[in-house]
């Protein structure tokens, strides 16, 4: 997909009544609710006729009364991009932005996530799952050493996710994790720089370097402070670019993903690429990333938006 060619429609009637999907009851909620305020003032700007859904029940009960084509889904984690509300549109034959059922779901899954790119030779920090229950052996923290990273094996937005320098902040780690995922995940830090690429269809945007004076980049980084500061050009040489862009759409693949994502990476000290994760379905804040890195091609957040709606298509 080419960003610079032809729109595949210049009519907004021809998406229908789109309903713009937000909210939802996980800890990503308020994430949601911020970025779906400015999705629905470009649906708007762009003239489509959008009905605004905070969770699925009032999204499903406007389905039935044949009230909805097509949705515009911008809920986060649970219940947004695990594969849930995917498979039930799919069942209603209602077109969704973003990732089917089987990318949503392993994506949002990042231990499994984790499993597929390793057996495709796409490297990615190596992790222990800890069940609901388990506890962190003392071999992995000697093997590994400090620091480590906690991350609930379930969620985004670096919600819950600790960054741990002493055996003593481990089982606090591992607590706040798992109010938010029975499951837990634990890396070695990879020392490096973070890198991410927004993808639409086929094309994978600029890449975009963070530098943040946090531990690293959690969500006040992300969402609230003023401090981070986001490079795109991300100032890699132009031929690593294309390389890293190719080996994002690689990942982003792998995982059955479609429609619209961004892939996270750290390029290590040596220029070895780590591959953390995929989001299918981004945020859409002021802060956002993948907004910034379509401006850097030309391309404004009203027609960003309307680019992801063809996508449902």
């Amino acid at each position: 997909m080419n960003l610079n060619a032809p729109l595949k429609t210049s009519d907004p009637r021809h998406f229908g009544r789109v309903a713009l999907l937000v909210g939802g009851d996980s800890a990503e909620r308020e994430v949601s609710l911020n970025g779906g305020r400015a999705v629905l003032a470009a649906l708007k700007h762009n003239e489509i006729d959008t009905e605004l859904f905070d969770g699925s029940t009032a999204l499903f009960e406007a389905i039935r009364e044949g009230r909805v084509d097509r949705v515009f889904n911008l809920i986060h984690g649970p219940g947004g991009e695990d594969g849930a509300i995917q498979g039930a549109l799919q069942l209603m034959h209602v077109p969704i932005t973003g990732a089917g059922l089987l990318g949503s779901a392993l994506s949002m899954d990042k231990a499994r996530s984790k499993w597929v790119w390793e057996r495709q030779g796409i490297k990615t920090p190596p992790f222990v799952l800890l069940n609901e229950g388990e506890i962190l052996n003392d071999e992995t923290i000697e093997e590994w050493g400090l620091p480590l990273f906690v991350k609930p094996a379930g969620l985004g937005s670096s919600i819950g996710i600790s960054k741990v320098s002493g055996r003593n902040g481990i089982e606090t780690a591992i607590s706040l994790a798992r109010q938010y995922s029975d499951d837990v995940i634990i890396e070695p830090e990879i020392r490096g720089d973070e890198y991410f690429a927004g993808i639409i269809g086929e094309l994978v945007l600029p890449l975009i370097r963070i530098e943040t004076p946090r531990e690293f980049y959690d969500y006040t980084a992300k969402y609230e402070s003023d401090d981070t500061r986001y490079f795109c050009p991300c100032g890699l040489p132009e031929e690593t670019e294309r390389e890293m862009q190719s080996r994002s759409l690689k990942a982003f693949s792998a995982l059955d993903c479609s429609g619209w994502g961004r892939v996270d990476f750290i390029m290590d000290e040596a220029g070895e690429a780590w591959f953390l994760e995929v989001n299918t379905t981004p945020g859409m804040t002021s802060h956002s990333l993948v907004p910034q890195a379509a401006e850097q091609m030309g391309i404004d957040f009203d027609e960003l938006v309307w680019r992801i709606l063809e996508s449902s298509l």
